[in-house]
């Protein structure tokens, strides 16, 4: 058995790099047509969790709200980080859930999972809403201590504490790493910059056997996934989805691709009039820079 329970919460997003977002006549995002990923604020707390199974053995379950397509991106959590429990909050009442409505369905999903858990991870933020209020608001409503912007952690299990290093932006100062100790259960939100090392022999062999785990678990990944609808979640219909998101959007529209401005034009290196041409522009260029 485990010492340490772990959850992750993470999100199906649209795959901005395609360039193929479709919208609805109302402009709000038609996931059925727009190929989706899952989330790279989501990978990054995946891999911090991953992280927790290798230095600590940790437990992990990952869950998310979205429509049945959304259990793509569980398995690819997975394949990340080598759940052992996967779930999907799936029904229509949670469609058009602002932040608070989505934070109480993972609230109450988490308190699902099994064994209470110690440490729950997010991403910062999701690329399509760019709030970076669901993780914040989870904690708030599980009643965990929350870490933001977390880029480091290590843990004392015989203490039950975990001592975590936050990046820390303030105005008219440089980046500022805080150190800080709290104890468990937390929620942590893990900062872009995040990147788990393994440093020793032992921790690089637990880290090659659990990838291949992870692999196995990930091809197979219905058989660690459950589906909760409303009823089998037991939320209150009134806090989730449109009913429960206090968010009023009065308008979704789309942003105008930008005109290019620049030209190119191709100059051959072996030609001297064209690098008497590159060095005239670069002067050109520098002449008109003011340094402060």
């Amino acid at each position: 058995m485990s010492e340490l329970n772990v959850a992750v919460i993470i999100k199906l997003e649209p795959d901005f790099s395609e360039g193929s977002v479709s919208y609805n006549p109302d402009g709000t995002l038609n996931r059925a047509e727009t190929k989706n990923t899952l989330g790279p604020h989501s990978t990054i707390a995946a891999h911090a969790a991953f992280y927790a199974k290798v230095m600590y053995n940790a437990r992990i379950s990952i869950g998310t709200m979205g429509p049945p397509i959304a259990e793509s991106a569980l398995q690819m959590a997975q394949r990340l980080s080598d759940a052992e429990e996967l779930h999907l909050y799936s029904d229509r009442i949670f469609a058009g859930a602002d932040t608070l409505a989505t934070a109480e369905v993972l609230k109450t999903g988490i308190e699902k999972m099994q064994g209470k858990m110690d440490i729950v991870f997010s991403g910062h933020r999701a690329s399509d809403g760019e709030t970076g209020q669901t993780g914040p608001q989870t904690a708030w409503k599980l009643g965990f201590t929350f870490l933001g912007n977390v880029i480091d952690y290590k843990i004392d299990i015989q203490n039950r504490t975990i001592t975590a290093k936050r990046l820390v932006r303030l105005q008219g100062f440089s980046d500022v790493v805080e150190e800080i100790e709290a104890p468990l259960p937390v929620f942590i939100s893990i900062d872009p910059s995040y990147k788990p090392l393994f440093n020793t022999i032992s921790q690089r062999l637990a880290f090659g056997k659990f990838q291949k785990e992870a692999k196995i678990r990930a091809e197979n990944y219905k058989q660690y996934l459950k589906v909760f609808n409303v009823q089998q979640l037991g939320v209150d219909p009134k806090y989730v989805g449109l009913p429960g998101s206090p968010t009023i959007v009065y308008k979704v529209e789309r942003i105008p691709r930008g005109k290019a401005t620049r030209q190119a034009e191709v100059l051959d290196g072996s030609n001297p009039e064209h690098i008497r041409k590159a060095v005239s522009k670069m002067k050109e260029a520098l002449a008109a820079m003011v340094i402060k």
